[in-house]
């Protein structure tokens, strides 16, 4: 089913990505990163839908099957870098620095960070080319909003 968008992704030149692929790699990466601890949950999950409903005017159901199907692209897709170098191709560094903060309220959805996803989350913020400053700042923005 992504076998065209996975062939773009992995091109050693790609060109930048429709809006429709671009909101697919922003959704594998949000999956990428709740997985990465090896603990997909529902906690994560609902807020990466709201995150998609939210960032693209989706609404529930539709941003429920775009998970879906960024899930599955996570589960094909051979890598982290894909993912960043099509979105880091396709969104001015602003919204970036939002995607980075988007990962961020994945991350802490469950409560918890670990050290698969700190890990993941220092190699994503440089391959999307957000400094570690804007990344911390992204990280304490979503600490403060849950109030923690």
């Amino acid at each position: 089913m992504f076998a065209d968008l996975i062939r773009r992704l992995t091109d050693p030149g790609p060109e930048p990505l429709p809006d429709i692929d671009a909101r697919l790699a922003l959704g594998a990466l949000l999956v990428r990163i709740a997985r990465s601890d090896g603990s997909y949950t529902t906690d994560e999950v609902a807020r990466i839908d709201r995150i998609l409903a939210t960032r693209y005017h989706l609404s529930e159901p539709e941003a429920r099957r775009l998970r879906a199907d960024c899930e599955q692209l996570e589960a094909e897709a051979p890598d982290t870098v894909r993912f960043t170098r099509a979105i880091k191709d396709a969104v001015p560094y602003e919204e970036r620095a939002a995607v980075i903060e988007a990962l961020w309220d994945v991350v802490l959805a469950d409560g918890q960070r670990d050290d698969e996803e700190d890990a993941l989350m220092r190699m994503v913020a440089p391959l999307l080319g957000v400094s570690d400053p804007d990344s911390a700042l992204a990280r304490q923005r979503v600490t403060d909003r849950r109030g923690r």
